[in-house]
C-alpha cells in the first residue's frame, strides 16, 4: 500500500494571483511513513519548531519587524518572540485606530499564520525549508508526480476540464501508472490511497471526480490500483501533507520565478522510466526549456546527413 500527500500551488482561478497552478503528490510505501515522519520531526525539533506546521509560503516571507530591531540575530528566540510581537500589536492596534478594517484583517490573518516561526532570522528559516528538501530528497522509497499548468495555455473547453480538474486527472493518472508498473515488476498488486488537504470545496469536487475515475477511469487509464476517494486531513495534523505543500510551493516558485534551489532537492525523487522523467508535466508551450519540460519531454534522433568535406 502506498499513500500519496496531495497539496496545491497557485490559484486556479484566471486571472488569479499566479501565472500557474500546481498540483503536487508524494506517495510513501505505508512501512516507510514511521520513519519518514520521524526525520521531518527531528528537523523541526533542531530548529525549535516542535509541533508547528510547516507551511512553506509563510515561513519564506520576509518579516519586518524583525528588520526594524536592533542586533536581532544576537537576541534569545524568547527576546526575539517577545519584541516581535510588541511590533505586530502596535502595528494591528494602529490599524485599528485608522478605521482600515479590510487591511487590519488581513495583516492579522498574515501575523497569526506566520507567528510560530517568529524565533527565527530569515535565514534561519531558509536553512530550515532547505533542510527539510534535503532530507525529501534522500527519500529513494518516496516518488513525486505533478501537474504544473500554465494558464495561458489551459483552455478548459478544450480539455473538458478545468484547471484544477485537469491537473488532478493528471495526478491521479500518473499514481495509478506508477503502481501499475511496481505491481507488474514486483509481482504484488500495490495499492494506493490519495490524502489530500481539507478543503470543503475542493473534497467535494475531487471527491465526486474520483468516483467517476473509478467507474469510467481517466482519460488514460482505468483505476485498477488506487483505492476510496480522497482522504482529507488537516495539514496541520500532518506532516506529509506539509511536504507535499513544499514540493508544490518550490515546483511553482522555480517556474514562475527561476528559484532552482528548492526544485533541485525535490525533483530528484520525481517518478521516471529510466532517464525520462513520467511523473511530472509542465502544461506550457512546446518551446519551454525548464528542467521539467526537458525531462518531461522524450528525445527525438535525426540521421546524420553526411557533409562533404571542404
Amino acid at each position: 500500500m502506498h499513500l500519496c500527500y496531495i497539496d496545491e500551488s497557485g490559484t486556479s482561478a484566471v486571472p488569479g494571483n499566479s501565472s500557474h497552478f500546481v498540483l503536487a503528490g508524494i506517495a510513501l510505501p505505508i512501512d516507510f511513513w514511521k520513519e519518514a515522519d520521524s526525520r521531518i520531526s527531528a528537523i523541526m525539533v533542531r530548529y525549535r519548531l516542535g509541533g508547528a506546521e510547516l507551511h512553506t509560503a509563510w515561513v519564506l516571507r520576509p518579516y519586518l519587524e524583525q528588520s526594524r530591531i536592533p542586533h536581532f540575530e544576537n537576541l534569545v528566540d524568547a527576546d526575539r518572540i517577545r519584541q516581535v510581537s510588541m511590533a505586530r500589536n502596535a502595528h494591528l492596534l494602529a490599524l485599528q485606530r485608522a478605521g482600515n478594517s479590510k487591511h487590519y484583517r488581513q495583516i492579522k490573518k498574515n501575523y497569526e499564520k506566520t507567528k510560530a516561526y517568529i524565533h527565527l532570522t530569515f535565514d534561519e528559516r531558509k536553512a530550515f525549508v532547505e533542510a527539510i528538501a534535503d532530507e525529501v530528497s534522500t527519500w529513494a522509497e518516496a516518488k513525486l508526480f505533478f501537474e504544473s499548468i500554465d494558464k495561458i495555455y489551459q483552455d478548459s473547453n478544450k480539455t473538458g476540464r478545468t484547471i484544477d480538474e485537469q491537473a488532478f486527472e493528471q495526478v491521479i493518472s500518473r499514481f495509478e501508472q506508477y503502481l501499475q508498473r511496481l505491481s507488474q515488476s514486483t509481482g504484488v498488486k500495490d495499492h494506493g490511497l490519495l490524502v489530500h488537504d481539507n478543503n470543503q470545496t475542493v473534497a467535494t469536487k475531487h471527491t465526486d471526480l474520483m468516483r467517476s475515475f473509478h467507474a469510467n477511469g481517466t482519460l488514460w487509464h482505468k483505476i485498477n490500483y488506487i483505492i476510496e476517494t480522497p482522504l482529507f486531513v488537516d495539514s496541520r495534523l500532518t506532516s506529509m501533507v506539509q511536504i507535499a505543500d513544499l514540493c508544490s510551493y518550490a515546483i511553482r516558485r522555480y517556474i514562475e520565478n527561476g528559484e532552482d534551489t528548492l526544485f533541485n532537492k525535490i525533483f530528484k525523487i520525481a517518478d521516471k522510466s529510466g532517464n525520462y522523467v513520467v511523473g511530472a508535466r509542465h502544461f506550457t508551450n512546446h518551446s519551454c526549456k525548464c528542467t521539467i519540460c526537458k525531462s518531461h519531454r522524450k528525445p527525438h534522433y535525426r540521421k546524420k546527413i553526411a557533409t562533404p568535406n571542404t
